[in-house]
């Protein structure tokens, strides 16, 4: 039992009597070597050094000539270890004599007082120490699941996630862990790619690829329609077989054989190989790569990947430290994805059209009139509305909506993880909808503008009286369409949508009643007839006419699983015990 630790010396109890130790020098684990080591001086002036690491770092420098029964008693151990998901180390340790270490005392100084290539040397330094060591053992420890993992994966599978996971741990540990978490089911056809050569790697990867292929299995109907069916694959692949992968013209093949396969679990994979693979990702598709670590040996993992998500836990905070989120447990990503993910991309979709759409409306206004005007440099619109308009008129509505507006609950969001699928679709902002979005402005801007002016064509009005009404019309025109598109109605969003118009009447009306500006008092004289308002009430009906009729057909005969949702919602049919399900459309090589 450790009794107490200092830089200097440890003290310890064994059997009930304390024992002091100094600490006579310390090699750091590090992904190349796999292990670390420790010199202790002993009582009686004797110098030992102790090892421990990964069991295939450790028995390359074990003199396997010693203790052979010891040896063979330890690998049938770390076998039966590892099957049942524990996590394994080596023990190794060797005496060293007094010529020994001081001549790594001198090699360990310089190496650390080195200014130019420290880690090299100080790796170089302890690779020549650790060698011929003998065998002590082996311990093994149980790494359970955080709360909620199983679950977590689950949900992550079924909102069209592909989950990989890259481990240290080995084979069998891994593939214990795997089953536990739901990783890997019985039912899943299993690709274990583990080589000690080039050429056996390239030969078991081939024959995984050819059994791939034949896996799936097509069905025909009716003589033209196909539907491929194929079985749940996984790719187990250790570090060494990806070390020859990764560095040839293999890894076109392993990305292909991944892709088919809906869990890839790579085991005994150094840091920098983490790495690498997420940047294969990165540069074989387009899609977004999430890294998610607890470790140290997960940072270049998570900075290599779009978004890194960091666990503080007992592993440290340099995972926390290098990722743009951070949070206590895995499962805290299932409502980080599924529900302040959805929200966002949802608000920022929607957002984007809504502002181009806002501002391009306004513009085009300006820009019959210019047509009108034989492109002179006069404006029916004063200057100060102009300015107001993105300041004042229309301004808080957007950032309230932006930031408060919800199209789903978090209950709903959770419970059906394949909702999650609509950003993978892109329904909330594609090509189709900016193109739908550009019509509805051209014709909203042409009912603004011309409306008007055939209603008051041949009248005596003025610029500037007709330019005030077109200024209130499209205030009006944007924040009832933004009201028509508004989920959740709340005090806020009441009070910023119709406070925004009640305060463009006020804005308009205090600068027409400014005797320095133009269009003094335009506002109350045009104000005061009937044709007036009558123009304000129809140009709202005339623009936003067809897309409440778009939108009503295309909800109505057409809903997607959003849609559908939030009517299930809307009348309370939706149980948290899950007795009402909704059928949702099916996840298929989502874009992103």
């Amino acid at each position: 039992m450790l009794i107490e630790r200092t830089s200097g010396y440890i003290v310890i109890d064994i059997h009930g009597e304390r024992q002091r130790f100094n600490v006579l020098g310390l090699h750091e684990f590090d992904s190349d070597r796999k292990r670390m080591s420790v010199i202790l001086g002993y009582i009686d002036n004797s110098v030992k050094l102790f090892v421990k690491g990964a069991d295939t770092s450790m028995f390359s420098v074990i003199n396997k000539s010693l203790n052979t029964d010891v040896i063979q008693a330890t690998e049938t151990h770390l076998h039966d270890y590892s099957s049942i998901g524990l996590r394994t180390l080596v023990i190794g340790m060797r005496d060293l004599n007094p010529s020994e270490f001081d001549q790594w005392h001198f090699a360990f100084e310089a190496a650390s007082t080195s200014l130019i290539g420290r880690a090299a040397l100080l790796r170089k330094v302890a690779a020549n120490v650790e060698n011929n060591l003998c065998i002590l053992g082996a311990t093994a420890i149980e790494d359970k699941l955080q709360q909620g993992v199983p679950e977590s994966i689950q949900s992550l599978r079924q909102a069209g996630i592909k989950v990989w996971v890259l481990t240290g741990d080995k084979q069998e540990t891994a593939i214990s862990i795997g089953y536990s978490s739901r990783l890997l089911t019985s039912g899943m056809t299993q690709f274990r790619i583990k080589s000690n050569n080039r050429e056996s790697c390239r030969r078991h990867l081939q024959d995984a690829l050819l059994m791939s292929r034949k896996n799936e299995v097509g069905n025909y109907f009716d003589g033209n329609s196909v539907e491929v069916v194929s079985t749940p694959m996984a790719l187990i692949i250790d570090g060494t077989s990806l070390v020859y992968i990764l560095d040839n013209e293999l890894e076109e093949e392993l990305f292909e054989l991944s892709q088919r396969c809906s869990v890839v679990l790579c085991c005994r994979v150094a840091p920098l190989q983490k790495a690498g693979i997420v940047s294969l990702v990165k540069k074989r598709t387009a899609d977004m790569t999430l890294a998610i670590g607890d470790g140290a040996n997960d940072v270049s993992m998570i900075q290599m990947a779009d978004v890194g998500v960091g666990i503080s836990g007992q592993e440290g905070r340099q995972a926390v430290m290098a990722s743009d989120f951070a949070m206590g447990q895995f499962r805290f990503l299932v409502p980080l994805l599924f529900i302040h993910g959805h929200w966002n991309y949802q608000r920022l979709g929607y957002m984007v059209l809504y502002n181009f759409y806002r501002n391009a409306v306004f513009v085009l206004i300006l820009f019959w009139y210019v047509l009108f005007t034989a492109f002179t440099v006069t404006t029916a619109i004063n200057e100060w509305s102009s300015v107001l308009y993105s300041i004042v008129y229309t301004a808080v509505p957007t950032i309230v909506v932006g930031i408060l507006d919800k199209d789903l609950s978090k209950r709903t969001l959770l419970h059906n993880p394949q909702l999650y699928g609509a950003g993978q679709r892109q329904e909330a902002y594609n090509k189709k909808l900016f193109w739908l979005m550009i019509a509805d402005t051209l014709w909203q801007s042409i009912v603004v503008f011309f409306a008007p002016l055939f209603a008051y064509w041949g009248s005596t009005i003025d610029i500037a009286s007709i330019g005030d009404l077109w200024t209130l019309s499209v205030v009006i025109l944007v924040n009832l369409h933004l009201a028509m598109d508004v989920i959740r109605w709340s005090w806020i969003t009441h009070a910023s949508i119709w406070g925004s118009i009640v305060a463009t009447f006020i804005c308009v009306m205090i600068i027409d009643a400014i005797p320095a500006l133009h269009g003094y008092w335009a506002i109350f004289d045009v104000a005061g007839t009937a044709l007036f308002w009558l123009c304000l009430i129809g140009i709202q009906i005339a623009a936003l006419l067809p897309r409440f009729v778009v939108k009503f057909i295309h909800q109505y005969y057409c809903p997607n699983d959003i849609q559908i949702s939030r009517e299930v919602e809307k009348f309370k049919n939706l149980r948290i015990n899950g007795n009402a399900e909704i059928e949702m459309l099916h996840i298929s090589n989502p874009q992103r």
